[in-house]
């Protein structure tokens, strides 16, 4: 039948229509203002300078008391809001480790491997071969020396190798990059989830670098991937009450005691997803250091689902029938992060979003209150308040899902996929990979604001909101250096072993 009304869909472009009514709402204030503005500029020329000379005189008959009240009252109120005002904290650079060529596992040598560990257990060797098929690993992701002997060597001595390795190289190249010298390091903040020596790996930094006795050193354990958000939210606390100081952040996971030579599915898949990695951070408050600093921090925002019993056992460090230690990760992983990721934008959205999405949402919310509970919720647009997505690169089907529910494009979570293809899940250090990417793609400019999000055992969701200080030139060297010019890659949906 001929079509009586046009589409209006296609007569009218929808998408400038919502972007006129972002740039209405967003700047509401500024649009009212101008034709007050305006009219008062008008009534100014229509009185003439001398009625206004006049108008001035009559309405200034102030006596000295009247004046020094007065001044004494804005010399107050401006003392009492700077004082409270929170101290900014700035990024001032970062470093991540980047794993030697030796360390490398391809998945043939991965694969083959798996077969001479498990050579009783050919089910589990398929298993673990499929879930490498669909990881989203790339063939250049590494794996400590002590995983590469077969049988494994995970021993203490092996681990603490590992740690020294990563976190000196990490902490070498900072020290280059800033100037910094260790004397300058007022906190040091040290988190490393799975291994947790005596004398903790922040005292072997301090050891290593023969910093301050004074330091106010901590080291983090147990707190799974998202513990590098949670040990920046210290670090900003610690910089709030200690003035002109210095904070160094160092994020890992030593991989070295934790490979499970079992044959529990669900404490194998670790084994295939988890690499080598690590990154050393600095933050300070000194004023001194905003010309150089990379970025400033605007918000951390934590949730923690560990108050329900599902998600407190749904990453867990467990043993097996046999007595062998691992990481079991349950079937209802994805949805219960899903719950956390929930909570967490539930809590950023009212601070980041712009006026347009908040009303969009209240609005939305007000519909299924009051008109028709099935009304479709309104889903924020979070790429109108952030440029750059940091999502922690725990595995394929975790960066799927944000992408989908955050209906973030390609462009968005790049960073995070080409991570996990090169360096594999390192833990709390994705992040950093991640940022290291985007910069070295050239993409970021001043005035970007940086979205990082994580996930964590117990079970956590965390986020850190950043703000980028100036444009950042494309960095010579970094984990990146000699790969950047080969991303992004296609990573296919199976890859066949």
């Amino acid at each position: 039948m001929p079509q009586i009304m046009p589409d209006f869909s296609n007569s009218v472009k929808l998408k400038y229509v919502k972007l006129g009514y972002q740039y209405f709402v967003n700047n509401i204030i500024t649009l009212t203002l101008i034709p007050i503005m305006a009219s008062i500029f008008i009534e100014l020329i229509r009185l003439g300078p001398d009625e206004i000379l006049n108008l001035w005189r009559r309405s200034l008959h102030f006596d000295i008391v009247q004046i020094l009240c007065s001044s004494f009252l804005i010399i107050f109120i401006a003392t009492f809001y700077f004082m409270s005002k929170p101290r900014t904290i700035y990024l001032v650079d970062y470093a991540c480790f980047k794993p030697p060529v030796a360390c490398r596992v391809p998945f043939a040598t991965f694969m083959e491997h798996s077969r001479l560990i498990l050579k009783n257990n050919p089910k589990s060797v398929e298993f673990q071969m499929r879930i490498l098929e669909r990881s989203g690993l790339g063939e250049e992701t590494s794996l400590p020396p002590a995983i590469h002997y077969i049988p494994p060597k995970p021993t203490m001595e092996a681990a603490r190798g590992e740690a020294e390795l990563v976190i000196s190289s990490a902490m070498d190249s900072l020290f280059e990059k800033t100037g910094l010298k260790p004397k300058d390091i007022d906190i040091l903040i040290v988190n490393c989830s799975l291994f947790s020596p005596t004398p903790s790996l922040s005292a072997m930094v301090i050891n290593k670098y023969k910093l301050r006795s004074n330091i106010m050193s901590f080291n983090l354990s147990g707190m799974g991937c998202s513990a590098g958000l949670i040990s920046i939210d210290l670090a900003r606390d610690l910089l709030q009450v200690h003035p002109n100081s210095n904070a160094v952040v160092v994020s890992t996971e030593i991989i070295t005691p934790n490979y499970y030579q079992g044959k529990e599915r669900a404490m194998l898949v670790p084994n295939c997803l988890f690499r080598m990695g690590g990154a050393a951070i600095l933050l300070s408050n000194r004023k001194s250091e905003r010309c150089r600093a990379k970025y400033r921090l605007v918000h951390v925002v934590r949730t923690h689902k560990g108050g329900n019993d599902k998600a407190y056992h749904c990453v867990y460090e467990e043993e097996d029938k046999e007595g062998k230690v691992g990481i079991s990760l349950s079937k209802d992983l994805m949805a219960i992060a899903g719950e956390a990721l929930k909570s967490n934008i539930t809590t950023i959205g009212p601070l980041v979003l712009p006026a347009s999405e908040q009303l969009l949402f209240l609005l939305t919310l007000i519909g299924r209150k009051i008109f028709n509970p099935k009304w479709k919720p309104y889903i924020p647009d979070f790429k109108q308040a952030f440029e750059h997505f940091c999502i922690h690169a725990g595995g394929r089907a975790v960066i799927d899902e944000l992408q989908k529910n955050l209906q973030l494009s390609a462009e968005h979570v790049e960073a995070s996929r080409m991570t996990l293809h090169r360096f594999g899940n390192t833990s709390s250090s994705s992040l950093w990979y991640e940022l290291n990417y985007i910069e070295s793609k050239g993409r970021m400019k001043r005035g970007d604001r940086i979205w990082q999000i994580a996930f964590g055992s117990g079970f956590k969701c965390n986020s850190a909101v950043w703000k980028c200080n100036r444009t950042i030139m494309t960095p010579l060297d970094g984990p990146w250096e000699d790969c950047i010019n080969r991303y992004p890659v296609h990573i296919p949906e199976i890859v066949k072993l």
